[in-house]
């Protein structure tokens, strides 16, 4: 008799605290109807996608939370909206012992408990949309907050995480595989996946069985052509500590602004290009090893090349602009070259001062090698929405 009052009493208790659980889910709904979280798992500042989901979101009426790594300054556009909230997520660095799993795995379990942390304290929402990859661990978190707040889960597939594992440790590798079958089964725990290609689409399907819908990415509004005035201004900024944009000689009048690239008059104001300018190619990098940049010091030397025979062709600027674990090897190849015609610069730039580059630049290059061969990378788009021609390493729509 007493068991069955225990047992009773545990039914009635485990019934109470569903009811309880589900009252508070409902709650939380109501609260975060229009409200959305976004999370990136890497630099704020370096997903232009995800910044532009934030600002549509906006327009829309929702009001957001952008939860990522704070490593780069975002657009302006959303640090000054009052309807968009960053909220900095904190980066384990890499532990000086252990072997690589071990490391691997500490940090896993840090983001896990980092991430989930961050995301209960968060105001309630109707929708948590992640950027995929990185997915490990944020899909299984971000769906388990999703469980217990009511919120859904959006996905956006920009590639596989598990294939960027696969160009540094060999698609066999242990971690590769596991981390392979994680995104599989997790992202299939989404409501709704976007993804920025018909081919990702197509496999996601074939080989997931994940609907999802592309939405392809589309320059912001900055992107655009620059004017020569701010042209000139910029020149004139990044020669103050970059040499690849100082004048080659100095002007006649002493009040005459000049640059590399163009020259302002000190009475009328009026800027003009220089006659026999160098041109300037820009290429934007995470240097990461999806892109090899040996391909464009092979091209740049065979343009030298072209020039000592004798052909009639300009001088070259190459600006690569970005941040990452290859820089500094790529930069010693760099150094080791010994150019007559050509001036390579590897600036870290201003978030606003990226558009105004690519849209006084002459030539885009793009070297991203997908490692699925089915994303397509933003800065070719960001590159067209400046009107700029770009040469790129192959990939599918």
């Amino acid at each position: 008799m007493a068991a069955s009052c225990v047992a009773l009493l545990a039914v009635a208790a485990s019934l109470l605290l569903l009811l309880l659980l589900v009252s508070w889910k409902r709650w939380r709904q109501g609260r975060g109807k229009w409200h959305v979280i976004i999370v990136v798992l890497g630099d704020v500042g370096r997903s232009p996608r995800m910044q532009y989901h934030a600002l549509s979101f906006v327009k829309s009426g929702f009001s957001v939370t952008l939860l990522g790594f704070c490593n780069s300054r975002p657009y302006d556009e959303l640090l000054q909206n009052n309807r968009i909230q960053i909220v900095s997520l904190t980066e384990l660095q890499k532990l000086p012992v252990g072997p690589y799993i071990f490391q691997y795995g500490v940090k896993v379990v840090f983001q896990s408990v980092h991430l989930l942390w961050k995301l209960i304290c968060r105001e309630p929402a109707a929708y948590i949309f992640l950027q995929n990859p990185p997915g490990l661990p944020a899909i299984a978190v971000c769906w388990l907050v999703g469980c217990l707040c009511g919120s859904k889960l959006v996905i956006d597939w920009h590639n596989y995480g598990y294939s960027i594992m696969g160009l540094v440790h060999g698609p066999s590798h242990c971690l590769v595989v596991l981390a392979k079958w994680y995104e599989k089964l997790c992202g299939r725990l989404s409501h709704l996946n976007l993804c920025v290609t018909n081919s990702m689409r197509e496999d996601l399907a074939e080989n997931w069985g994940i609907k999802a819908v592309t939405v392809y990415d589309k320059p912001a509004s900055f992107f655009k052509e620059t004017p020569l005035d701010l042209q000139h201004q910029l020149f004139m900024k990044l020669g103050r500590t970059y040499s690849a944009f100082k004048a080659r000689s100095e002007p006649l009048d002493p009040a005459t602004e000049r640059s590399a690239f163009t020259e302002q008059d000190a009475q009328s104001g009026v800027v003009t290009h220089l006659r026999g300018r160098p041109a300037l190619l820009v290429s934007s990098t995470s240097w990461t090893e999806d892109e090899d940049f040996s391909i464009l010091l092979a091209a740049l030397e065979k343009f030298e090349q072209l020039i000592l025979d004798g052909e009639s062709l300009p001088s070259l600027v190459c600006v690569i602009t970005g941040k990452g674990p290859l820089k500094e090897y790529y930069s010693g190849l760099i150094s080791q070259k010994c150019f007559q015609h050509i001036q390579v610069c590897t600036p870290w730039l201003e978030a606003e001062d990226y558009p105004l580059l690519l849209g006084s630049a002459d030539l885009g290059v793009c070297l991203h090698k997908s490692s699925s061969g089915l994303d397509l990378p933003m800065k070719v788009v960001d590159m067209f929405g400046c009107c700029l021609p770009v040469c790129a390493v192959n990939f599918r729509w």
